[in-house]
Parts: structure tokens; sequence; C-alpha cells
């Protein structure tokens, strides 16, 4: 009675129908159980493996990382030490101290010197090379051309070239040497006192300042009746000495030359 009662509530169905009901329950039930007890605990082992080997690669990555930075840290500050070092102890040249010189250069015949060029006063002694005479020279910055005193001046011809013979004094005796020049050139020159210009010859002669020697071009003039016997101008001065104002003597010839000429002081 009771089964006809349950087939009474239950809607009709065909067999059909209920063997497709019973196929997917038992397709469900397959889906939820499809993996042993006895694997799942295999599972679990692998994952708390796989667990540990993750913590391990962190763990070693981390000290790779501060390894890095520590390196990196040691190479910087060397870096920073190296820098620190060459601006803290730079290496400088030493410093050149010009235009000083010792009592004893200067007693040598070492003349002063400013950016190279020789420090001369208003008068200077003068040496003559060849016939090896001391002269008392007045430096002039207003004359264009140097001057020797020179006496009996006359040309001549040697090998087609114009020469001329000339007479110096020799310093405190009226005694006098003979020179022969090849001229240069010829200037004309205008005194003051006088209304016409005169033409004068133009020999070079080779002199010494204090330590400095030099070629240099002199016109030839009698200056009997003028206190030096040289007068140094611009054309020598130029690019070569400078004019100490309102001293005298501030060179000294060489000790061999003061010496020749019997000399010392």
């Amino acid at each position: 009675m009771g089964l006809n009662c349950f087939r009474a509530g239950l809607p009709k169905l065909s067999v059909t129908t209920l063997a497709g009901i019973f196929l997917l329950a038992g397709c469900s039930a397959d889906r939820y159980f499809m993996v042993p007890k006895h694997d799942l605990k295999e599972l679990g082992t692998s994952m708390k493996s796989q667990r540990a080997t993750l913590v391990t690669m962190e763990e070693n990555a981390a000290v790779r990382h501060e390894q890095v930075i520590a390196q990196n840290q040691t190479t910087t500050q060397t870096i920073l030490d190296a820098i620190a070092t060459q601006v803290e102890k730079p290496e400088c040249p030493p410093v050149r101290i010009q235009n000083q010189c010792s009592a004893a250069e200067t007693s040598k015949g070492r003349a002063d010197r400013l950016r190279g060029k020789v420090i001369v006063g208003e008068v200077e002694n003068f040496y003559l090379t060849g016939p090896e005479l001391i002269y008392k020279a007045r430096i002039d910055s207003g004359a264009e051309t140097s001057s020797i005193d020179a006496r009996n001046i006359t040309r001549f011809e040697r090998d087609g070239n114009n020469w001329v013979r000339f007479d110096v004094p020799v310093p405190g005796t009226d005694t006098f040497v003979t020179l022969e020049k090849e001229i240069s050139r010829r200037v004309r020159v205008i005194q003051a006192s006088a209304e016409e210009a005169e033409r004068r010859v133009v020999v070079e002669l080779q002199f010494f300042i204090g330590d400095h020697q030099q070629v240099a071009e002199f016109t030839l003039a009698d200056r009997t009746n003028l206190t030096y016997e040289v007068l140094i101008g611009r054309n020598i001065l130029r690019d070569v000495m400078l004019i100490d104002v309102g001293k005298e003597y501030a060179t000294d010839l060489p000790e061999s030359i003061r010496k020749s000429n019997g000399n010392e002081s």
C-alpha cells in the first residue's frame, strides 16, 4: 500500500528518464571521489616540500641582495675616498720666485730681470767686445738708434762692399783703438743745436750690459763734448731692457770681464 502511495505521489516518469537521472547522479559522485584518500596524503607532502623550497630560495635571494648592496657600498666608498684624496692633497708645481738675486749672484754679474727683460738704470757700464773696453753708457729711451764715440771716420771699399775705419777712445787715457767694420746703412740725424741734418754711418757692434750680450746697430759720432761715450737707444731697449728711473748701475758686468780690465769692484 505504501509503495502504491509513493508511486501515486510521484509524477509519471518513463523508464528512460529514470535511467538518465541515476546515471547523472553516478557521474557527480565520481567527480568528488575520483582521488583516493592515500593520494591526498602524498599531495600534501609534495606541497610541503615545494613550500620549503620556496622559503629557501627567498632566503638565498635576500642574502645575495645584501651582498650586492654591501659590495656596491664598498666600491662607492673607495671612489669617494680617492676623490677626496685628490681634492685635499693636490700636487702643485713649485712656485717660481723671480727677480730675487742674492748678493753673491749680483757680484758675479747676474742682472736683475723682470719678465725676461734686464732692469737697467739711467747709467750703466758698457763693455765693447773686440777692443775689450768698458765705457759709461747713458740709457735714453728718447733716442731711436744707439750711438758710440768715434773719431777719424773714413769710408772705404773692401771686396765690393762699403766699409768704415774709425778710432774709439780708451777710457781714462788719451789713446785710441782703430776698428774696421762693414757699413750696415746710413741715417740722417737732426741735432737740436744744428740747422742741417747730419748723415751718419751705422755699424754693428757686439757688447755686454750686465750679463746680457747682444749685437746691435750703433751710429758713429764724435761725442767729445758729451758726458758719456755711449748712448743706448730704443733699438736696444726694445723687448730687451727696462729702465729703473732714478737708479744708476743696476747691473754688474761678469766677473771675468771686470778682472780683465783691472776692475774687480
